[in-house]
């Protein structure tokens, strides 16, 4: 089952208390996630968060994954916490936490896109939420063969492509996790944008 919990952006309170409770309420290895996550803020107040629990499929077993993002007054911190069983170097069941932290002045676009159903019905919550945020730690390139208008053309026109940056994605819907998880990453999205807006 996924859980989700979204932080509170609109006030300048730290949430860290809250932020540990997020944690807790998913019930993934709480303490583990908290240490990670509390390790890479440093000590910073915590502006904004979303904790987001969904389970992965790896060939007949189910996994569970944790993606924990949290806004400081300085850095976004993304933390991913994953479960394994065990292998040649650790032999028990284990977890891996990773994280990053980047600079908001790195942060070179916050893409943010919205589905609503039924639109000619007027405003209505969105259905669905993508959060894409780039930083130039990795791109992603999309090539496709180019081509002309002619189409009696045979010649080779090489191809045609677009550098994309793509270091972090998060999609929910309210269908499969609730409109508060959907409300919940629209507002840290909103909060991260605010505070990148190089003004």
């Amino acid at each position: 089952m996924r859980s989700r919990t979204p932080g509170h952006p609109t006030d300048s309170k730290d949430h860290s208390r809250r932020l540990r409770g997020a944690i807790e309420r998913t019930g993934y290895y709480p303490e583990v996630v908290i240490d990670g996550v509390f390790a890479a803020l440093g000590g910073e107040q915590v502006v904004a968060f979303y904790v987001h629990h969904e389970p992965t499929f790896e060939r007949d077993e189910v996994r569970r994954h944790l993606t924990v993002a949290v806004l400081t007054p300085s850095r976004l911190v993304l933390a991913h916490t994953d479960e394994h069983p065990g292998d040649d170097l650790l032999p028990e069941p284990h977890t891996s936490t990773s994280t990053e932290a980047v600079t908001l002045s790195s942060v070179r676009s916050v893409v943010v896109t919205r589905m609503v159903t039924n639109p000619t019905s007027g405003p209505a919550p969105a259905a669905e939420a993508v959060l894409t945020i780039g930083w130039g730690g990795v791109s992603r390139i999309d090539l496709e063969p180019a081509s002309c208008a002619d189409p009696e053309c045979d010649a080779d026109h090489g191809y045609t492509g677009v550098l994309a940056g793509d270091d972090f994605s998060l999609r929910v819907s309210a269908a499969a996790e609730g409109r508060e998880a959907v409300t919940g990453l629209l507002e840290f999205a909103e909060a991260l944008s605010a505070r990148t807006r190089g003004d």
